[in-house]
């Protein structure tokens, strides 16, 4: 009955003891490599911008036409809003007629507003894009973590200033964003194809 009893409590004491190394072991685990949010991005459509303006375009469907609320805004500013995609392109119009030296300074300043973000970018790409309409747009794509990564301006010098810029209301580190952003300057493009003044 004493052997019994010896046995009895050695094994409870060996069951323990392996149970107390079993926990302390280091789990065998390999993390999982940092992934990216999954977007599905719907197929390119297209409507015609309501009536109101000195300028009409073709935008998604996928994207709301919002006033411009800023204390700065002018009468015919702009936001082009992606709800879905959390994306924004800033929409701002000038009329050329009130003043000659009017087309000076916003060209000045579209540069100025593009610059500012070379802290931040490791290239700012500059080209220019002929239009259907004839129209010669100056377009800035940046690379890196900027807050705006696709601007653009056009004007015929004497009648109209019409300039953009693509923003984004999120966190996401640009290299994640890269498949959206694709996604608006294809939309961009389209918008600019289409540019008409009334």
């Amino acid at each position: 009955m004493a052997v019994f009893r010896f046995l009895s409590t050695w094994g409870t004491a060996l069951t323990s003891v392996a149970l107390l190394v079993g926990c302390n072991e280091a789990p065998d685990y390999t993390p999982k490599p940092k992934g990216f949010n999954r977007i599905d991005l719907p197929p390119h459509r297209y409507q015609q911008l309501a009536p109101g303006h000195p300028y009409t375009f073709q935008y998604s469907r996928f994207a709301k036409i919002l006033r411009d609320s800023s204390y700065l805004a002018q009468p015919h500013w702009i936001n082009v809003y992606y709800p879905q995609l959390h994306a924004s392109v800033q929409i701002t119009y000038s009329d050329l007629r009130q003043s000659r030296q009017l087309s000076n300074k916003l060209l000045e300043d579209a540069r100025k507003l593009t610059s500012k973000h070379q802290i931040k970018a490791t290239a700012i790409d500059e080209s220019v894009l002929k239009t259907p309409n004839g129209m010669r747009v100056s377009v800035f794509e940046l690379q890196g973590d900027v807050p705006s990564q696709f601007q653009f301006y056009t004007t015929d010098s004497t009648k109209h200033f019409f300039r953009g810029a693509l923003y984004f209301r999120t966190a996401t580190a640009n290299d994640s964003l890269a498949p959206v952003i694709d996604y608006v300057k294809k939309d961009i493009v389209q918008l600019l194809n289409t540019l008409k003044y009334q």
